[in-house]
């Protein structure tokens, strides 16, 4: 397999760990430090980003300013967020690829990603003296002479699977080659697939997905297909994978910081030879929390030549992203969503997010993950549904059809919040109003 590759192994500040509660995040110790200051008349940029009780995972890109300014900031460069407002915090962060509107690489820019460890409002006010809930951090250039190994690694397992691991830990396989279990008989369409995430682990190293079960052959770990897609008044199963199919196409980026592990990747909807739909999916993994793990999801399709139109399973909903768990025993498994737990599944019902606790295979304890869906996803919120069996599915557009015309990009972003032990709701609320509060980033 070929494609793009960035080691940080050579170019990977030095981290010395400082004790923050419920988060481990890392300080970075410079051998040069780039400042604004070193560089007369350019502007110091300032991140402004809401206080939170939770770690905020920030994805947000550079302003034209710093791009354009001497300090020659660009993709693959190590930089560190220094806190205003009498904080001697340092935290590490990189800068990876920017996202352009088709998907592809945007080269006018750069995105900073970084994870900000948790301040509560009341402990901001005290700091800024401001009244506001806003806490303001400068970007500061790092040069630096460490040799030290990068937390994350990406593994080719063979010519169809890429494994993501963390500190030695498995995180994911992404697998981008065609998959073909021989349990399923020959004359099965669901017996192959391609694109799409399993196993997922969690961080203890307990596999969370399934894939080919015995119940719904089709299902395949962490997948976004749809069970009605019409084009040219033709019906396809993208769902089922019956006349139309997902085909790798390249690799968009491949990298791995002090910060996150970067993974772009293009695919393509085929019908015969045709390829009727572009699909580029952009994986970030963010570093550990101390009891929780962040990967986010970043989609854009665009129909080629015709319009396509989706629709979700009639009554139920599903089609889109979804994980297939596969729980524990039935007692030890829990559903729980923004108005609580739920002892029943849920069909074509909005939420914001969900999440799915068991005992899975080999754990000692309980353990699990939530979907959480972006703001800016449309049809805020979109409908799900749920199933106490294994599926947690983002239905959109639903069971009302959409069509989409050709070259015009449709954008859909999601968060997997994998968390070690059983979590209340009132935690689940706190992590996803991080989420929210990490897509409000801003320069100034």
């Amino acid at each position: 397999m070929t494609g793009p590759k960035s080691d940080f192994c050579k170019s990977t500040p030095r981290l010395i760990a400082r004790k923050e509660p419920k988060i481990a995040w890392a300080v970075v110790v410079p051998v040069v430090l780039w400042t604004s200051a070193v560089v007369a008349g350019q502007p110091q940029p300032v991140l402004v980003v809401p206080a939170a009780d939770a770690p905020l995972r920030i994805a947000v890109p550079l302003p034209p300013a710093v791009m354009r300014s001497a300090l020659k900031f660009k993709p693959g460069h190590v930089v560190q967020l220094e806190e205003l407002g009498g904080y001697a915090e340092v935290i590490a962060a990189q800068l990876v690829p920017a996202i352009a509107e088709d998907g592809t690489v945007d080269s006018r820019t750069a995105t900073l990603l970084a994870v900000i460890p948790p301040r509560p409002a009341k402990a901001a006010n005290n700091a800024n003296g401001s009244g506001t809930s806003l806490r303001r951090l400068v970007l500061r250039g790092v040069e630096t002479a460490s040799a030290d190994c990068p937390l994350f690694a990406l593994e080719d397992l063979n010519d169809k699977s890429l494994k993501l691991s963390y500190r030695g830990k498995p995180v994911m396989v992404y697998n981008h080659g065609l998959i073909t279990d021989p349990r399923v008989p020959a004359s099965d369409h669901r017996r192959s697939r391609a694109c799409y995430v399993h196993p997922l682990w969690g961080l203890d190293g307990e596999q969370l997905t399934d894939d080919f079960p015995k119940d719904h052959y089709h299902h395949h770990g962490v997948f976004w297909t749809w069970p009605h897609v019409s084009i040219d008044g033709k019906q396809h199963d993208l769902w089922a994978g019956n006349t139309i199919w997902q085909r790798f196409v390249r690799w968009l980026d491949r990298q791995t910081g002090p910060t996150a592990a970067v993974l772009g990747v293009e695919n393509g909807w085929f019908v015969g030879q045709q390829k009727v739909m572009l699909e580029r999916v952009w994986f970030c993994c963010y570093a550990d929390a101390e009891d929780s793990r962040v990967l986010d999801f970043d989609f854009t399709f665009i129909p080629t030549e015709k319009p396509i139109t989706l629709q979700g399973a009639e009554g139920k909903s599903y089609g889109g992203f979804t994980v297939r768990f596969k729980p524990g025993p039935r007692k030890e498994t829990l559903i729980t969503v923004p108005s609580g737990p739920t002892t029943e599944d849920l069909p074509d019902t909005k939420l914001q997010w969900a999440d799915f606790t068991s005992l899975f295979a080999g754990a000692a304890q309980r353990s699990g993950a939530a979907i959480f869906i972006h703001p800016q996803h449309p049809d805020y919120p979109p409908t799900w549904l749920t199933r106490y069996y294994g599926p947690l599915c983002v239905g959109w557009p639903g069971v009302n059809p959409k069509t989409f015309p050709p070259g015009k990009p449709i954008r859909l972003q999601y968060r997997i919040w994998i968390h070690r032990n059983a979590v209340d709701v009132d935690r689940l609320r706190r992590e996803y109003q991080a989420y929210l509060s990490g897509t409000q980033a801003r320069w100034e």
